[in-house]
């Protein structure tokens, strides 16, 4: 990746059309481009439902489109299995690589919809005069072939509110916890979550070092945070941990040595560590995790920062290991007590 970026442009595929940094180095990330609603999901802490039968809220209506390699389509990914919506909510993968065409699909990992051959196609149908980059995650409605956001905490949103009442009752945004849960999810983006991308592709030495200092002092607050308490908003798995963990599991394979972010490893944290596994065990999240298409597609597809395109074999931690976290108040939904199964 270099600091062009490869996008739509009025609906036509074009490479290298525009920097990904800004004029001092420091990496920008772009907005998403389709953010509808399905009706009755709930924005924010105090907001009405959203009344948009456009998109109602229905089983076997919407299909996520994902890379299992991208935290940000992981997050919908996660959401979708602790939630039960498995099969409410289709899903299907992207190839872990990205080149210069874009996400791809392949005879391994194919488009179930259309049989396109690239992500692009599924945006050109939505709009064919669509400008702007072609993300995941996708959330596709199959009735009206339209897109209805590729915006990933938004998307989660959706999953746990408008659909809450098709999948098994796991409540990740619960009364009483909301207002602590979106300052938490809105405190982790920027200093975690991108900030680890701000190190990565910081084009200079002070916007890297910069960010590397934003990245870490969180850490580091975290870590203090979770001394006592199980979960970042307190007794209670919420989205927050869903975007949290989304980062810490990919941290030490990929973040720590691909993007630089190397003062220190998640295993290396006393409570972050803790937390980190704790997550990872809870029934239905291992099977969201493919550490093969993390790997691949950070040190395949980054050939300004990993020319050679070779991947690491290591580290060698084991997220499954005892954690010490049972001791703490509070314990994964019960509905979670028996497996989940994932595609």
């Amino acid at each position: 990746m270099s600091d062009a970026t490869n996008m739509l442009v009025d609906g036509e595929w074009r490479t290298g059309v525009r920097r990904d940094t800004g004029d001092s180095g420091e990496f920008e990330r772009s907005e998403t481009s389709f953010r509808d609603w399905i009706d009755g999901s709930v924005p924010e802490p105090g907001a009405e439902p959203v009344d948009n039968p456009e998109f109602p809220a229905e089983p076997d209506r919407y299909h996520v489109y994902i890379c299992r390699a991208c935290p940000w389509a992981h997050r919908v990914a996660l959401t979708r299995a602790l939630k039960g919506l498995e099969d409410v909510v289709s899903l299907s993968l992207t190839q872990p690589e990205r080149y210069d065409d874009g996400w791809e699909f392949s005879d391994e990992q194919p488009d179930p919809l259309y049989g396109a051959d690239y992500l692009r196609e599924i945006y050109q149908r939505a709009d064919d005069e669509y400008t702007g980059r072609v993300t995941v995650p996708v959330l596709w409605d199959k009735k009206a072939e339209t897109i209805v956001n590729n915006e990933s905490e938004e998307i989660m949103r959706m999953l746990d509110t408008a659909l809450d009442g098709l999948g098994n009752g796991v409540d990740l945004w619960p009364e009483g916890y909301r207002e602590a849960v979106d300052e938490r999810i809105a405190d982790i983006y920027p200093r975690i979550n991108n900030g680890v991308y701000r190190a990565g592709f910081a084009s200079t030495q002070a916007a890297y070092d910069e960010a590397v200092d934003d990245l870490f002092a969180a850490l580091d607050e975290y870590d203090d945070l979770l001394a006592d308490r199980r979960y970042l908003a307190g007794d209670r798995l919420t989205e927050a941990d869903v975007a949290m963990f989304a980062t810490l599991v990919r941290f030490d394979h990929v973040y720590h040595t691909h993007f630089r972010c190397n003062r220190r490893g998640i295993h290396e944290y006393e409570h972050l560590w803790e937390y980190t596994k704790d997550l990872y065990q809870t029934p239905g999240v291992a099977g969201t995790v493919n550490m093969d298409h993390i790997t691949r597609h950070y040190y395949g597809s980054h050939e300004s920062l990993n020319p050679k395109r070779l991947v690491p074999t290591g580290p060698d931690i084991d997220f499954t290991e005892p954690h010490d976290r049972d001791d703490l108040a509070g314990e994964p939904p019960a509905e979670l007590t028996t497996d989940a199964t994932i595609e």
